[in-house]
């Protein structure tokens, strides 16, 4: 493996991932509408055009030319980092707690981003898939997303999303194995990450529980040079254990 991929690279998982790439010699391509806050010349920058705006057929173009790209440099590894909890300032949206607090600007953006832009970019990119021997692309998800271990109750639209998005990486997953036997397409939960998306739950976490940005890419980074074949369609842990659905 020469380069990976990393969609929505801005986040502090993604950044922290492409560092961590840099850092071990290989080339990084990042995707995202904002710019890397760093240089390095093997960085190769692609700026994101807004994938919210309902028409997906809109992206061709997009997607052809990201795909010339993978091919040149030969990618086999792909992380798509893209995800949303919150939203602050005059319109707040925030998990509910109780079902009361649902609402349908609440449910939209959570679906939009958690679910509906994280499809657009594996149905984009799908021809590359299809065709790349060995290829191993890893889906950011979140193990509040696993219907079996929800013991809590509350988050219902991020949770809703995510388990959403499960059940998609999944059947896509059966439909790649058809035309790509070598190939691993998996859901993968990062663990909890001192990041911005998390800053507002962090009050109680358990100790230890908190990771920085640089040791979950430590994490995934371990669970993706361990991905086979075998385990594409599972929802794994970030420690490479399988969470249940």
């Amino acid at each position: 493996m020469s380069a990976v991929l990393i969609i929505g690279a801005s986040s502090s998982i993604g950044t922290a991932l492409a560092q961590h790439y840099l850092q071990q010699g290989l080339t990084v391509i990042w995707i995202s509408r904002s710019a890397a806050d760093f240089s390095d010349l093997k960085l190769l920058v692609i700026q994101a055009p807004d994938l919210t705006g309902g028409d997906w057929t809109l992206h061709h173009e997009f997607f052809h030319s990201v795909i010339e790209i993978l091919q040149q440099y030969q990618v086999g590894l792909i992380f798509n980092c893209i995800g949303w909890l919150h939203q602050q300032g005059e319109q707040k949206l925030s998990p509910e707690k109780g079902l009361i607090q649902s609402s349908g600007a609440l449910l939209r953006k959570t679906l939009l981003l958690n679910l509906e832009v994280p499809v657009l970019y594996l149905q984009g990119l799908w021809p590359y898939l299809c065709k790349t021997p060995g290829l191993r692309y890893l889906q950011l998800s979140a193990k509040v997303g696993s219907i079996s271990d929800n013991q809590l109750g509350g988050w219902y639209s991020y949770r809703s999303a995510k388990a959403a998005l499960n059940q998609w990486v999944k059947t896509a997953s059966i439909e790649l194995k058809r035309s790509n036997k070598t190939a691993a397409l998996v859901s993968l939960h990062p663990g909890t990450t001192d990041s911005a998306l998390s800053a507002p739950f962090q009050r109680n976490l358990p100790a230890g529980q908190l990771q920085s940005p640089a040791q979950t890419a430590l994490h995934l980074a371990a669970v993706a040079q361990q991905l086979t074949a075998g385990q594409s369609g599972l929802l794994l842990n970030w420690d490479g254990t399988v969470l249940g659905f």
